[in-house]
């Protein structure tokens, strides 16, 4: 069976182009369905992020008029994982040939954080040279942002890939005072940004490539993962 690293943010908190601060975390539908679905596969997993910080939860992601009705399992779920795993690797010292799978979930933490981390930004590079899966959900996607290589080259260019929409960050309520929005940024940098319909699952896979636009996507993007590890 395969090895799988799923990277956090360690952010707790989103500040605005107004000088508000918004509270963010790990979203849990976009950490237990994919480990859930790791897990039954017979997979281990690990949890890594910047300083090895823990991430408290989104408390919207418990909130089953945002979240769904089943977003009170999720919460367990990704709670349990976490505790049973205890502290959580740091990322700086993670050696990415130990993995088979880099996955990356949401909440709106990524963009806070892992979009400019070096030590991340290594990581995906040495994974993608080498052919490892790189799975992203959600605002998961604007963690590849930190893959530039020595050149200044950000090596997803011109790859296709799904991520939270515009129109998605407009429907939550957090697009105005954005510093910036997700898919935008990537169409900006080079990415082949395509979409499905808002909240509804929607994944792509481009080589070892496999992103999913929102939480509705988690389960589909691990399906995927757990599809292209049993490929070998």
């Amino acid at each position: 069976m395969s090895r799988i690293l799923i990277v956090m943010s360690a952010a707790a908190v989103w500040e605005r182009t107004d000088g508000s601060q918004y509270p963010t975390g790990y979203w849990a539908e976009e950490l237990a369905a994919p480990h859930e679905a790791f897990v039954r596969a017979g997979h281990t997993v690990d949890f890594a992020s910047p300083g090895g910080v823990p991430q408290p939860l989104d408390k919207h992601s418990a909130d089953p008029a945002i979240a769904g009705e089943d977003c009170a399992r999720h919460v367990a779920h990704a709670q349990k994982a976490l505790s049973d795993f205890g502290p959580l690797l740091k990322l700086e010292e993670v050696s990415v040939s130990d993995y088979d799978a880099v996955v990356l979930p949401g909440g709106h933490g990524p963009v806070v954080d892992l979009f400019q981390d070096a030590n991340l930004g290594r990581l995906l590079i040495e994974a993608d040279r080498a052919g490892t899966i790189v799975g992203a959900v959600c605002h998961g996607p604007a963690a590849l942002l930190s893959a530039v290589d020595e050149q200044g080259t950000w090596i997803f260019s011109g790859r296709r890939m799904a991520a939270f929409t515009d129109e998605e960050e407009r429907l939550f309520g957090t697009a105005d005072n954005a510093p910036w929005l997700l898919a935008s940024r990537l169409r900006e940098m080079g990415a082949r940004h395509e979409q499905g319909d808002p909240y509804q699952a929607f994944t792509l896979q481009d080589g070892n490539l496999i992103t999913g636009q929102n939480p509705a996507s988690s389960t589909p993007m691990a399906d995927a993962i757990n599809t292209a590890l049993a490929a070998g």
